[in-house]
């Protein structure tokens, strides 16, 4: 009875909140819905009182946000979700096509994501069967260089390229499978970069437990016990994989702005933007109940794949060689850091109309952009926005989801707030505290944490498993002893190794509500802000996007082969 109240508690909480928070949404920016409304239908129609006052009875815009979203609940459990304020349209329509169109994107990208990250895997897995150590740095730099390409440059290359210059794919909308795969790949290849870290942690964990000596030792074949490893190891990510297509539901805004795909997180924004509350209401329900329901699907998969054959008794030290591995880490370091400080004593503000979208040379070593500005001054300032809200919202996610992770073994609030795009969290954020990068790490952060707090709560349900964490129970530990003393030392190692190799990942979110006007402003040398002024320049002056994402990619190459602890052994 507790386990259905609390699940009925969850399920509301999930459907309430979100239906509240956006009601207040007009209230909270303070600006008149009726104008806001009016401006999405005719940007030149005055903004004549009576005009206002009409749109207000017509739409039914609510006096106060409590009577508005209880109205609208009210409809909703009837399944009737109002009819959209700028197009009059049913929300109900435009939600059930525009989810469709998410859903089959979203689970495209996530195979796609899978299949790339065992690929970028299997070379590492075939020598490991046989006893040459763990994953090597060539997977995880693979990896790392994947989670740092920035989707919306990604899905404009493949636009360019193979939809435009090549016409092997339709250039926009959503008619058939011949619009699937570029929107797919610009989704599930960053997001492969991602899953591969993860895999690559639990492959480590998987080849240092006993069995795998003992299966060795006793001649097993090594596509036996490739195959015994790959299930143990996707038994760990599976539940991440079942998070990442929840989050691609709502993630994907920019790439479904770059194909013209009306997509559920399209919608959202559009919504959020002429603060069309029903429709805006309509999408992030449907979210919040996407991610609920696949996130304790995901916890079911997870205990099912577990099974007792494959109970861990802990989460043994790493067989992965960290010493080469660290000597690339402190090059890839170093480039960063001598073309950050080499930036750092330039002028990133001088502009020079005569020099616009100049070529690297000796005076401009990384070009200029299109108003002549040294993009290596640029550059060198922009990272430390880029990198330092970066590692503040790494720092902050990772004590969240450890927290969280440990302390819940179901699918809960941040299956939820999973589905949530971090673009809606901003404007959520921007619309209480104004837009600025504090704003955009605050709706980062609302986030960010919800990956790890996953991974950490998949780790914490293997070790509360094993022998030794349930022999202290047995003897009367604590809660807290054994979180500090068992689950901590056992989780901590591979959660941390997530979070930094989200780094980029975190900055590339931040890029993104730049990009909006809800970061850094748009004059800004932060990363994402050059990406997004530059992208419209880079086939003419491609060293205009090319430096910004090779900073990325040093970032994460560096965050992937930097040395770690080991990852957490039995206690005694």
């Amino acid at each position: 009875m507790r386990k259905v109240l609390r699940g009925l508690l969850v399920t509301a909480g999930a459907v309430l909140v979100p239906a509240f928070v956006v009601g207040a949404l007009p209230w909270l920016s303070g600006d008149d819905p009726a104008q806001t409304v009016l401006r999405a239908r005719s940007a030149e129609q005055e903004l004549d009182p009576a005009v206002l006052a009409s749109i207000r009875h017509d739409v039914g815009i609510p006096d106060d946000p409590v009577t508005g979203v209880l109205g609208w609940l009210a409809g909703a459990v009837r399944g009737d979700f109002g009819r959209s304020w700028v197009s009059g349209v049913p929300v109900a329509d435009s939600i059930s096509r525009a989810a469709g169109i998410s859903v089959t994107l979203a689970l495209v990208a996530a195979l796609t994501a899978l299949v790339c990250a065992l690929l970028v895997l299997a070379p590492s897995l075939w020598r490991a069967a046989q006893g040459a150590g763990g994953v090597g740095r060539g997977a995880l730099a693979t990896g790392a260089v994947l989670a740092a390409v920035p989707e919306f440059l990604l899905a404009t290359g493949l636009l360019v390229l193979i939809a435009v210059h090549w016409g092997l794919a339709p250039t926009s909308g959503w008619s058939g499978p011949a619009n699937m795969p570029l929107p797919a790949l610009a989704l599930g290849l960053p997001a492969a970069g991602a899953l591969s870290r993860v895999l690559a942690s639990a492959i480590d964990g998987a080849l240092a437990e006993p069995w795998v000596r003992v299966w060795r030792a006793n001649g097993v074949r090594r596509r036996v016990v490739l195959r015994a490893v790959v299930r143990r190891a996707v038994a760990v990510a599976f539940p991440q994989l079942v998070l990442l297509f929840v989050g691609l539901l709502g993630s994907g805004i920019v790439v479904e702005a770059v194909f013209a795909i009306p997509g559920l997180g399209a919608t959202a924004l559009h919504a959020v933007l002429a603060q069309d509350l029903p429709l805006v209401q309509g999408c992030v329900i449907v979210l919040a109940l996407l991610g609920l329901a696949f996130g304790g699907l995901g916890v079911l998969a997870h205990r099912w794949m577990l099974g007792p054959a494959l109970r861990s008794t802990g989460i043994p030290q790493s067989t992965s060689d960290s010493t080469g591995s660290a000597r690339w880490a402190l090059v890839a370091a170093g480039v960063l850091a001598i073309a950050v400080l080499a930036g750092l004593l330039r002028d990133p503000s001088a502009i020079s109309l005569t020099d616009r979208l100049q070529a690297p040379a000796s005076a401009h070593p990384f070009g200029t952009d299109s108003l002549g500005r040294d993009l290596l001054a640029r550059f060198g300032h922009g990272a430390l926005l880029s990198i330092g809200g970066s590692l503040v919202v790494s720092a902050v996610a990772l004590v969240l989801g450890l927290a969280s992770g440990m302390t819940r073994t179901r699918a809960g609030v941040a299956d939820v707030l999973n589905a949530v795009p971090p673009v809606l969290a901003g404007v959520v954020v921007a619309a209480v505290a104004g837009p600025g990068m504090l704003s955009a790490v605050i709706a980062v952060c609302s986030v960010a944490w919800i990956p790890l707090a996953v991974h950490a709560r998949t780790l914490t349900a293997e070790v509360r498993a094993s022998g030794f964490v349930r022999t202290a129970i047995a003897t009367g530990a604590s809660r807290t002893h054994v979180i500090t003393r068992h689950l901590l030392p056992s989780v901590f190692t591979p959660v941390l190794r997530h979070a930094l190799i989200r780094l980029p990942h975190n900055a590339l979110a931040l890029a993104g509500l730049g990009y909006l006007g809800l970061a850094a402003p748009h004059d800004s040398p932060e990363w994402g802000a050059i990406l997004a002024q530059s992208i419209d320049y880079a086939e003419t002056a491609p060293w205009s996007v090319l430096f910004p994402t090779a900073g990325l990619t040093l970032l994460g190459l560096t965050a992937a082969l930097a040395p770690h602890a080991p990852g957490g052994s039995r206690p005694n």
